[in-house]
């Protein structure tokens, strides 16, 4: 089966949401591995995406996070510096709604939220985690789901 590779232009610009030391017990004891979540965005675009990648040490989780990210990336519309419309999405316990914001108000969003609108160069928007979870991996999904509803409904 051939593998088909996409090539990916532009520079990226990346961002850590989240690393975790994991643990695995096995028969002669415990097995430590590293747990790394990024999140990644052309810098002269609106392209986004999020990864996970596991390994023996910090940088090798990021880097295969970073791969990850690469190949889940989505295109964004965006209308003067804003989303086009709101939008809510849910991904397990975590609940997110993304609304349009005037020319001049900024990025209004907290944690992982935040930084995925960064990197999608959304300038003005405003963002509410309304889930009972401070999970960073579920809530950066649910704003994917939500970004992805938008691409969806153009």
């Amino acid at each position: 089966m051939a593998r088909i590779n996409k090539k990916i232009e532009g520079e990226f610009e990346q961002n850590i949401l989240d690393i975790a030391r994991v643990t695995r017990v096995v028969a002669g004891g415990k097995r430590l591995s590293f747990r790394a979540t990024v999140a990644i965005g052309l810098k002269n675009g609106h392209q986004i995406g999020v990864g996970i990648g596991k390994g023996a040490d910090v940088s090798q989780a990021i880097e295969k996070a970073v791969n990850e990210a690469k190949r889940n990336l989505i295109e964004v519309p965006v209308v003067n510096g804003t989303i086009p419309f709101e939008v809510a999405a849910k991904y397990q316990a975590a609940r997110v709604i993304l609304k349009p914001a005037k020319k001049g108000k900024g990025i209004i969003a907290g944690g992982s939220v935040r930084s995925l609108l960064k990197l999608a160069n959304i300038n003005d928007v405003t963002a509410k985690i309304l889930g009972q979870t401070s999970n960073a991996i579920n809530n950066s999904r649910a704003t994917i789901l939500a970004l992805k509803k938008l691409s969806l409904k153009e």
